[in-house]
């Protein structure tokens, strides 16, 4: 570890960690929840409303920023936390998953990868020290390597090789990175094959990262499967620095992420459902826009405290986004990440009591999770529309 950046660990129950670590002197406490920052901004909220949230972290892509506004342009206005005015911790990925969604847009080479935008069709190089450079750029507290990120279904000698280029990379993406107050993290491999997933865990190891992220799960396939990956990865992870489960964001993926011994997570899912009505509660999702909302006058959820709980009514909510009023995507937003931050300050909680196994059987035993069909059939069209846009 550097003086820049620590981490410890307190406390742990059975699988499940306490820790904290500490960025630029401040300390953020695990596990921790991310909010998604892709373009500078949490989708219709502030920073100010961010932090007053409770987030200590959020995390922004290399990939957007670099096609607009440009890294040049963050760099030279004093970097991404003045640029959006957070002086909390931030943490960019590489870019590479949104590169590798391109599909039919881009080359990929042990070099790097030739892409095209998906803006304006303008072909870009990306390489791992490229990476390397406009996240150091960028200013932020924590950099990710490129890697490549193989498909849920992709055969076990495709993956193999995937992992062997994401090995290469993460070596020269270290080799590359020198900016001091900023740290690197890996990210391990191997698609669905435990013996791959040990092999990239076994590597990047040696390499001695400051921490670790377990990548290319949350992409489609089963959650069963997703479970079973963890388990096959953790064991072969410093127990002395942070684990980072990329992707990961639904209550009750949190909780088994958590107990699996991970410390770090994002997803994009609470704010996106948000935007489509879709708000989380202490018995399950439930969407907003149902018509037995229409004249409820009790909040979304009564354990709440964020403002929409707080002053608003069910039945107003349901009205502006009946109404498509811009300022129900504001409210959800706040909502669904309140609830999350909550969620994740009583897991810490628990386990420092030593009641996390219990508090997950009692919130799980009254959480109506999404259909796993359902849940997989969203994913796919999620994914499939991500890759249209980008096309």
């Amino acid at each position: 570890m550097s003086e820049f950046f620590s981490f410890k660990l307190n406390k742990t129950e059975r699988g499940a960690r306490l820790g904290e670590f500490v960025i630029r002197g401040k300390k953020i406490e695990t596990p921790v929840f991310m909010p998604v920052a892709s373009q500078a901004t949490v989708k219709t909220l502030t920073s100010d409303e961010i932090r007053q949230i409770g987030f200590d972290i959020i995390l922004s892509n290399t990939y957007h920023l670099y096609l607009r506004p440009g890294i040049e342009t963050i760099e030279s206005l004093g970097g991404l936390h003045r640029y959006m005015n957070w002086d909390g911790g931030i943490l960019t990925d590489s870019g590479g998953y949104q590169v590798f969604s391109l599909l039919r847009l881009r080359k990929l080479t042990d070099e790097g990868v030739v892409f095209r935008s998906h803006i304006d069709g303008s072909e870009h190089l990306l390489t791992p020290e490229l990476a390397v450079q406009y996240q150091e750029s960028l200013g932020s507290d924590i950099a990710m390597v490129l890697d490549e990120c193989p498909a849920h279904d992709e055969s076990i000698e495709k993956t193999r090789l995937s992992i062997n280029r994401t090995h290469l990379w993460a070596k020269r993406c270290l080799d590359s990175h020198s900016r001091v107050n900023q740290v690197l993290f890996a990210i391990v491999q191997g698609g669905v094959y435990s013996e791959l997933r040990r092999e990239s865990a076994d590597y990047l190891t040696s390499l001695d990262f400051p921490g670790y992220a377990i990548g290319g799960l949350s992409i489609g396939e089963p959650k069963e499967v997703t479970g079973e990956v963890i388990d096959a990865t953790i064991p072969y992870l410093p127990k002395n620095k942070p684990r980072y489960l990329m992707g990961v964001g639904s209550p009750e993926d949190l909780f088994e992420g958590v107990s699996r011994g991970i410390d770090m997570f994002d997803s994009a899912l609470p704010t996106r459902v948000a935007r489509n009505g879709s708000l989380f509660t202490s018995k399950g999702r439930v969407n907003i826009s149902n018509a037995r909302f229409t004249k409820m006058e009790e909040p979304v959820d009564p354990e709440c405290d964020c403002y929409c709980c707080r002053t608003l009514s069910s039945s107003y909510l349901h009205h502006l986004f009946n109404t498509k009023e811009l300022l129900a995507y504001r409210l959800a937003t706040l909502h669904n990440l309140t609830f999350i931050n909550r969620l994740m300050k009583k897991i810490r909680a628990s386990i420092n009591e030593g009641t996390f196994n219990s508090y997950k059987t009692e919130f799980l035993s009254g959480y109506r999770t999404t259909n796993e069909q359902v849940r997989v059939s969203q994913k796919e069209k999620w994914l499939k529309s991500q890759q249209l846009k980008e096309n």
